[in-house]
Parts: C-alpha cells; structure tokens; sequence
C-alpha cells in the first residue's frame, strides 16, 4: 500500500518508528516530514499528506501530533478526507469498517510502540465493509 507520513515536533518520534515497521511490512512510504523535533505547525504536514491522499499519490495517510487531536482537526478540514484519532484496537478496526477512514492520526506522547504496531496493523488490514455504511460515509462529503 502507498502510505504518506507527517507528523509535528510532538509526533516526530514515533512518526519515524512507524515509518520504519511499515516499510518492513512492505509498505510504501512517502514522509513529508517533520523531520526533526524542532517546532514547527502541525497543520501544515496535515495539509501535505492530505493533498497527496486526495490527488491518489498515496492510499492512506497517517498523522502524528502530540495528542493526535490537532493532526485529526486539520485532516478533517479537506473534503474527501476521513481522519480518525485513535488510541486503540476497536477504533482502529471500525473506522475503517463502518467509516473507511483514510487517515490515521496518533497521539506520539500517549501511544507506546507496541500498541502503535498492532493498531498500525488493524487499520491498514482492515477493509471497508460498504453497503449501509457506504450511504452514510457519502453523506459526509456533501
């Protein structure tokens, strides 16, 4: 799968852990950076992988900040884009199943590496179930 990256200061760490455990699942990986841990705006590496998310250069993206909840604010605001903040297994296997979300967005200060992993793992393996969810996902880009 081609998979984009960005992350802020915050997120810097664990953006470059997953970057490695997802290209030695075979994964392609495009990261936009941050690419070090000095301070800079999470809104703009946002915006760089959802631009390459909706232009079909990549699959999916996944956003690390702090919290996850700024990265997940500023993904949400580009239409065609479904970010999810997800700190765990059952979100990260029905936001692609009922929501079929595109981006992956985490917290880098609150998720250790091994749930980082399996949560990785649950959301990109994870197809998108359809039917009534189907109808309900079109209602959001109205």
């Amino acid at each position: 799968m081609k998979l984009v990256l960005g992350a802020d200061h915050a997120g810097f760490e664990l953006k470059e852990y997953a970057k490695r455990f997802l290209e030695g699942l075979g994964h392609a990986v495009t990261d936009v950076g941050t690419h070090s841990e000095g301070s800079v705006d999470y809104p703009d590496f946002a915006r760089l992988a959802c631009e390459k998310v909706l232009a079909g250069e990549a699959d999916r993206a996944i956003l690390v900040c702090g919290s996850g909840v700024g990265m997940s604010m500023a993904a949400n605001r580009h239409k065609g884009i479904r970010a999810v903040l997800c700190t765990g297994l059952y979100i990260a296997k029905y936001s692609r199943l009922h929501n079929d979300a595109n981006v992956l967005c985490l917290p880098g200060r609150l998720m250790g590496k091994g749930l980082t992993e399996e949560v990785l793992k649950v959301w990109l393996e994870t197809p998108f179930e359809g039917g009534r969810h189907r109808r309900r996902v079109d209602k959001m880009d109205c």
